[in-house]
């Protein structure tokens, strides 16, 4: 098999493949003896008709089958001759298939190349967290004011599960404790990931933009959905939302790339828990400041 790739751009390359005829002469063979035991040929019991009376009369089935099997089966290997990391479905075109030869071309999306600066050692601020006792006591004054009560007491914390006000309060406040480590922690993240893309630059494929597109998309219609907003309402608010949403999917393909390329370089496993795990990874190899 003989591959040439053309770089076409950033994201794109075309593939100029042929088969060896030793390939294309067994894949003729094997489709041939697969027709001559099925095929029904007037005068002969199935499988007994002559080779050259089914090569005749099967011509045209036997090529079209042939180009069925083949052309996927040495896209694949060409593919992986290549090391290519396909984004999409190749647009195939220009094939020429004989009884010993066969060659086509192939237009793909590629993962694009891309250029990592440091990520190793980016700065990160935190702060130590607390609970002021004003804003526990603010947080106490709304739950009372939600219960339309003048006091909170033993009783009432008996009504949200504990046995005393004490421990309702305490619960309270590990409670808001949660929430401002939650918010910490995703400020943080924010920070890592706005620091890692801000100097890399590449074209993002279109088709993996186009795919988390369609995923924004499908979600901000199930909520607007749970919020009792009418189909027909969605359905006129699509475009719009479909606009909205664009630059936000192309940010997290172009993150999820750029993540994903520092998982290869750094050895960690690409599966469905890669981001995180590389921004743990990330974490570990920043310089923590703590913030005034």
């Amino acid at each position: 098999m003989k591959v040439e790739v053309k770089k076409i751009d950033g994201a794109k390359r075309e593939l100029i493949i042929e088969a060896s005829p030793e390939v294309v002469k067994n894949k003729f063979e094997d489709v041939l003896s697969k027709i001559s035991k099925e095929a029904k040929v007037a005068g002969f019991r199935p499988g007994h008709a002559p080779r050259d009376i089914i090569e005749k009369n099967f011509a045209s089935v036997a090529h079209e089958q042939v180009l069925k099997e083949l052309v996927p089966e040495i896209y694949n290997q060409a593919l992986e001759s290549q090391k290519l990391d396909v984004v999409d479905l190749p647009q195939i075109s220009d094939v020429k298939l004989d009884k010993e030869n066969l060659s086509f071309k192939a237009t793909v999306e590629v993962i694009p190349e891309i250029s990592l600066k440091k990520y190793k050692g980016l700065k990160v601020g935190y702060k130590k967290i607390e609970v002021t006792a004003d804003e526990l006591k603010r947080s106490l004054d709304s739950i009372k004011e939600s219960r339309k009560i003048d006091s909170l007491d033993d009783r009432i914390a008996k009504g949200f599960g504990y046995f005393s006000l004490e421990e309702f309060q305490k619960a309270v406040e590990r409670q808001m404790l949660i929430q401002k480590e939650n918010q910490q922690r995703a400020k943080i993240e924010h920070e890592v990931i706005q620091q890692l893309t801000k100097d890399v630059d590449f074209k993002v494929p279109q088709p993996l933009i186009d795919r988390q597109l369609e995923d924004l998309l499908r979600q901000a219609k199930l909520d607007l959905a749970l919020k009792g907003l009418p189909k027909d309402k969605i359905d006129q608010e699509e475009e719009n939302m479909r606009k909205e949403l664009l630059p936000q999917a192309e940010n997290q393909v172009k993150v999820y790339l750029i993540l994903t390329e520092i998982a290869k370089k750094e050895n960690i496993a690409v599966d469905e828990h890669v981001s995180g795990k590389v921004i743990e990874f990330l974490l570990r190899e920043a310089e923590w400041k703590e913030s005034a």
